[in-house]
């Protein structure tokens, strides 16, 4: 403080004691910066698609790892990718009725009913899609893909008719274009 007015006086940048506000932006603005090469700029922050894809990785290992018995990557199997798969219709949101229910077929069921919530088809194909792409940027061979294993594609093929026909909603293969 000036003693005669007071108030704080400022620091003498000369004296080399540090001022009031060590941590202030003048301070810091001094300090030298990292260099990035030329013409460069820092790395872009990951798209959701990746971030999403990296959080999907690391939960299918976390599945493996709490596997009875626990499981390693090597050994996981396309069995094993639907026992994942079956594993995540616990946290569904997507209504799925059962042959038996009166809302069965109907696309706007007028009242609630006690059927199971169930992963959604669309969800579970395009999660395949990043995980099969996270196996292989992980090292994996694609001829050794348990993502890509049929008996994957035959499952998710089973999900969508099954969903669509409780929903009455038909799927239609999509007619290819003649060339």
């Amino acid at each position: 403080m000036d003693s005669t007015s007071g108030r704080a006086s400022a620091p003498d940048p000369n004296s080399g004691e540090p001022g009031p506000s060590a941590g202030s932006s003048s301070v810091s603005a001094s300090l030298p910066q990292q260099q990035q090469p030329e013409g460069s700029s820092p790395p872009a922050p990951p798209s959701r698609y990746e971030s999403q894809k990296r959080r999907d990785w690391n939960t299918f290992l976390q599945y493996l790892k709490n596997h009875k018995p626990p499981l390693t990557l090597a050994r996981c199997s396309g069995a094993h990718v639907i026992e994942f798969l079956k594993y995540l219709d616990q946290f569904g949101k997507t209504k799925v009725h059962i042959t038996g229910c009166p809302y069965f077929g109907h696309q706007n069921p007028p009242a609630p009913c006690s059927c199971p919530l169930k992963q959604a088809w669309g969800s579970l194909d395009a999660l395949i899609g990043r995980l099969r792409a996270a196996y292989e940027e992980n090292g994996g061979r694609p001829e050794s893909n348990p993502f890509g294993a049929r008996a994957v594609r035959i499952y998710l093929r089973e999900v969508r008719e099954g969903q669509a026909k409780a929903r009455g909603i038909p799927y239609e293969k999509k007619k290819r274009k003649e060339v």
